[in-house]
């Protein structure tokens, strides 16, 4: 048995490139972990070569498979479902950070989760008596410009969005986080 792997090191669309070189090899399985957009890439790549993802969205409504009981075609897998994770996130924030009342929230744009995460945490917010300030990054450079606005809008706590890519760039996020004096990352 032989193992390829591809990692797209959070960039989404390297993702159908990464995914057509595996079904060029051509493979017998391909597992597409991490996030819903690389099982997507991978079905989008084949419909003959099985595919096994993990992913943190509903494989339903991001168009994985045709329900979870019958997924047909040739893509299966295990959703975590912790894209809706963002509200008990925010829940925990208050209770270590209780005078936070405007809350950044970073997110990567390029995940299809996103959209869903965002209205899980926006409605929380609500309910939390909490404003959320939404900032997309989806580049080392955009994870900077992003603290420079939570700075600027004197945030004063920041989520981090459920995404492959932040935690790659851990080692970058957690200094910049620091010099928000004040400021706490959750």
């Amino acid at each position: 048995m032989t193992i390829e792997y591809r990692w797209a090191d959070g960039n989404y669309d390297r993702l159908p490139a990464l995914a057509t070189e595996l079904v060029r090899l051509p493979a017998a399985v391909i597992l597409a972990t991490g996030t819903t957009a690389a099982a997507l890439a991978a079905k989008g790549a084949t419909t003959t070569i099985p595919i096994v993802f993990t992913t943190a969205g509903d494989p339903v409504k991001e168009g994985l498979v045709q329900s979870l009981s019958r997924p047909g075609g040739n893509v299966t897998g295990v959703s975590f479902q912790n894209n809706q994770t963002g509200s008990k996130r925010l829940e925990l924030l208050r209770e270590i950070v209780p005078n936070a009342m405007l809350v950044g929230y970073l997110v990567n744009p390029a995940n299809p989760n996103t959209p869903s995460e965002i209205a899980d945490v926006t409605n929380a917010a609500r309910v939390l008596e909490r404003q959320i300030q939404v900032v997309n990054a989806s580049s080392e450079r955009g994870i900077d410009e992003a603290f420079a606005t939570f700075a600027q809008q004197k945030v004063g706590a920041v989520v981090v969005g459920s995404d492959g890519f932040f935690v790659a760039q851990g080692k970058q996020l957690e200094p910049i986080s620091k010099l928000l004096t004040g400021h706490d990352q959750l």
